[in-house]
């Protein structure tokens, strides 16, 4: 009897001349079988979980992708067995094909059954243990009993044991959503040369011999930088790290594209025309185009970095003597190496370095690491009197935000503090006595935590004194009262100072502090404690050494790591963020929590925050969630967010202070003060007069169908392109489309205003059976009112990627004018939903800043149209 392909299912509903899936092969893997997740953007997204057994990869596809909580039980649907060969796949399915939408690696690794795999999976409970690099510990796929569907549903369950954590602690998909590395290239096939897609270079192997390959891309225009989490020592096998100086400097980052350089601060401000020699040097060096990442310091006579020394340099505007260390690069010749292992990386850039060096006194240098017992480094450099180490996974992804894979091993404690005042000085010395010296607490509230009177030189005395003077405040910053209450002279809070000290006391002090410098490279609103991430002990306070030492037996310890710092990493995410009642529902209809919520802000704040940065902004709070009492807030009044700010009273003298969303950890803040909407104005702070966009909020009266209101849209485009405005388009998340034109700010808000109403009023006249130039629904019965309102003084619109107070929770999402026909509701795109469209993010309005124009023309040609 003929042995049936199990494949043929796969098979056939697959074209591969078309799809670069692959049709067959595979061999298997030998002493563990393995086991791979596929995140894939098909219609919905979801994850395909995948285990090795006879020689195929047994499907199941998980909507929500697993849980780490045992008590969240993943439903989990049983599809086609695929070949061996499809665990190494990443990559596009063509649209029209079946699963069409993009396919990356989530996890991938080995597992162990307990028990006979056949004989579990025939009887549909399959307990087993994962060994990969994002999930470990143990497992069970179990079918649902007495279902007949033809795709039967499984459940996919974590068990017990120390890879656990609970949901609203800790989302395995939503804090760990990339790719787990580059995956051997599957070659597509096509029906013509035409159809086949530009190879990617081959990145260069290791000395390991292993290759690897990146993708192409354009480099982008700014880059956050990957920053490292203080902890007391790494966790996992110590061959898996490498160390470097951790250098007493500030952290530059350098963009380099053909013969323009630019030196950008880890807050993206450009610091070009601060340190010309060594944008002279790299221009020099004739690098390839790429982001490079590194550390500037100045070095003392004993040859170790002085933070004083460099802080002085940029005093004195003297920075020739600046050292440039460079330790990383992100993006290189076109490619994007993200992706790549650090040691990878830094190879190929120093490789580059050595082959562009030019002379001893270049002082652009390659961060040497050391792969050196951990004991013997740190006790090196801090007999030396360095700051300490940095340690690095060498395994590690560059991501652009704090993160478990690099960590900071101090010799002492150190860190930054906001200065709120200073003491009277006494005997001989002159300016001031000590610093008075506050931290940030989870909510924004600037605390007390002590003070430092040494470490100045004479020069830093007066520079501080007279810098201190030109901030003077009649009262204290800090929350509570200060022991230096009565000789205390206050300032605003804004000064940084890098204190080292011995210790944190029970009451929240520092101890025998030493002053270092100024800073000025970060915001002082950022300034929290800094606590350590201990390798050593478990949630529960106990040593998990015994626990170590099994999985290491097991080969568990180094590829479970990411799950094991799954707390560190929320709380680096969110900003050590605390979240009060996370289990609370907030929409029913879609099960969206409040711990949901702050993820959603967390995540989406790269991509948000070019659309209100400042911007005054209003903020719609749902304490009760969306079917409870929902507030419209204009001002902070009594609540203190983090990364939430008053603007000066001056831009609106008559009312209170506007808000600023300062920073993008104030978005996830104000989601934890069950904030769901953000709102902007159509001008900026720095010039609240001027309008720098004029918005179209299309709205649909009663018995208005979808279609319509893709056809209102277009035309209004094509009236606006009439007047020479080029115009952007996103979803409103609830239920129309917002119509933006972006506008060099040369008019005043009647103006704009007034030019955006005589738009509405020229459609409603030309068009009167599908729009309404007034407001209120018995004016837009089967018609639709384009709103003008809102480009009014103190009008406000819903900000792009901004989430939709009311069931479903909408997003209000930028679209391409090509996609407008294509959408299928103002909703397109929710909460439930919106990683699909992550990739794209800000895409379609790439050239929104640069289509700015003014209205003087567009005014006439109206004004000809009436006449």
């Amino acid at each position: 009897m003929a042995r049936v392909d199990p494949l043929k299912q796969y098979k056939a509903k697959r074209d591969f001349s078309v799809t670069a899936e692959p049709a067959q092969g595979g061999a298997p893997s030998g002493n563990a079988p393995v086991f791979v997740i596929q995140k894939h953007w098909a219609r919905n997204l979801h994850y395909d979980f995948r285990l090795e057994l006879d020689g195929v990869l047994k499907s199941w596809a998980v909507p929500k992708g697993p849980s780490v909580d045992p008590a969240h039980k993943r439903m989990a649907v049983h599809v086609e067995d695929h070949p061996l060969s499809y665990q190494a796949f990443e990559g596009q399915i063509p649209e029209g094909e079946y699963g069409a939408g993009k396919v990356i690696i989530w996890d991938r690794g080995t597992w162990t059954a307990e028990q006979d795999p056949r004989k579990a999976y025939k009887a549909g409970k399959l307990s087993f243990t994962l060994h990969g690099q994002k999930l470990g510990g143990r497992w069970a796929l179990v079918r649902m009993r007495g279902n007949t569907e033809k795709a039967a549903p499984w459940l996919l369950i974590k068990e017990k044991d120390e890879f656990a954590r609970p949901e609203a602690a800790f989302s395995v998909v939503d804090e760990l959503p990339d790719s787990v590395g580059p995956a051997k290239e599957q070659k597509p096939r096509h029906n013509s040369a035409k159809q086949r897609p530009a190879k990617r270079p081959r990145v260069p192997a290791t000395s390991g011999g292993e290759s690897f390959q990146a993708p192409r891309t354009t480099l982008p225009a700014a880059l956050s930088p990957q920053l490292a989490t203080l902890a007391d020592a790494p966790s996992g096998e110590p061959q898996d790290w490498i160390y470097e100086v951790k250098f007493d400097g500030y952290r530059l980052l350098a963009r380099v594209d053909r013969r323009k350089i630019q030196l950008v601060t880890r807050n993206g401000h450009d610091w070009t025309h601060r340190m010309p020699h060594l944008a002279k040097a790299l221009q020099s060096m004739k690098l390839p185009a790429g982001w490079y990442d590194g550390e500037i310091v100045v070095m003392n006579d004993r040859g170790l970095p002085d933070f004083q020394a460099l802080q002085n340099a940029f005093d004195s505007a003297q920075t020739s003597r600046i050292r440039y260390y460079l330790f990383d690069v992100p993006y290189l010749g076109g490619m994007d190496l993200r992706g790549l292992p650090l040691i990878q990386r830094r190879a190929m850039l120093e490789q580059l370095l050595l082959g562009a060096a030019t002379g001893e006194d270049c002082p652009i240098h390659f961060s040497a690491a050391f792969d050196v017992p951990l004991r013997d480094i740190k006790t090196s450099a801090c007999k030396m009197g360095l700051e300490g180490i940095i340690a690095k996974r060498k395994d590690a992804h560059y991501s652009s935000r704090r993160s478990a894979t690099w960590l900071k091993l101090k010799c002492g404690h150190r860190q930054e503090f906001v200065i709120g005042g200073y003491t009277e000085p006494q005997g001989s010395r002159k300016g001031i006595g000590a610093l008075l010296l506050g931290i940030h607490d989870a909510h924004g509230t600037l605390r007390y935590a002590g003070k430092v009177g040494t470490g100045f030189s004479t020069r830093s005395l007066q520079d501080i004194f007279q810098r201190l003077q030109a901030l003077h405040s009649d009262k204290s910053p800090f929350v509570e009262d200060t022991p230096a209450e009565k000789k205390a002279h206050w300032v605003q809070p804004t000064l940084l100072a890098e204190v080292s000290f011995a210790q944190w006391t029970s009451s929240g002090r520092i101890r025998h502090a030493v002053f270092h410098g100024l800073r000025n490279d970060k915001p002082a609103q950022a300034i929290t404690r800094e606590t350590n991430m201990s390798a050593t002990k478990s949630k529960s306070g106990s040593t998990s050494t015994a626990k170590k030492t099994t999985a290491a037996k097991n080969g568990q310890a180094r590829r479970g790591d990411a799950v094991k710092q799954a707390s560190t990493a929320t709380k680096s995410r969110l900003g050590q963020l605390k979240v009060t009642h996370p289990e609370r529902i907030i929409d029913a209809s879609t099960d969206t929590s409040k711990i949901d919520v702050v993820r959603y802000y967390a995540q989406i704040a790269p991509l948000m925050m070019p659309h209100m940065k400042g911007r005054p902004v209003s903020i719609v709070r749902a304490p009760e969630g969306v079917q409870g009492q929902i507030f419209f807030q204009k001002h902070l009044e009594t609540l203190k967010i983090t990364g939430v700010r008053a603007l000066p009273a001056k831009l609106d003298p008559e009312h209170e202070p506007l808000l600023e969303v300062a920073t993008e950890q104030g978005l996830a803040s104000a989601a934890q003060m069950n904030v769901l909407e953000f709102h902007t104005w159509n001008a900026t702070k720095t010039l609240i007069g001027k309008p720098d966009r004029m918005t179209f909020d299309l709205d649909p009266g009663k018995g208005v169908d979808w279609a319509a209101m893709q056809e209102a849209a277009l035309l209004l485009r094509t009236f606006l392109q009439e007047l020479k405005l080029a115009s952007f388009v996103k979803t409103s998340g609830g239920k129309g489309l917002h119509v933006v034109v972006p506008l060099k700010r040369r008019h005043d808000w009647d103006t704009v205003k007034a030019c955006s109403q005589a738009v509405v009023q020229h459609l409603a006249k030309t068009f009167p059976r599908r729009f309404a130039a007034k407001s209120g629904p018995r004016n837009r019965v089967g018609k639709i009112f384009i709103d003008y309102l809102r480009n009014g003084w103190g009008a406000t619109t819903v900000s792009a990627w901004s989430l939709r107070a009311r069931p479903g929770m909408g997003i209000s999402v930028p679209v391409g004018w090509d996609e407008v026909e294509k959408l299928a509701s103002a909703t397109q795109w929710h909460i439930g939903n919106i990683h699909q469209r992550l990739d794209l993010g800000n895409e379609p309005w790439k050239d929104y800043a640069d289509s700015a124009a003014t209205l003087t023309q567009a005014m006439k040609l109206l004004k000809s149209s009436q006449d």
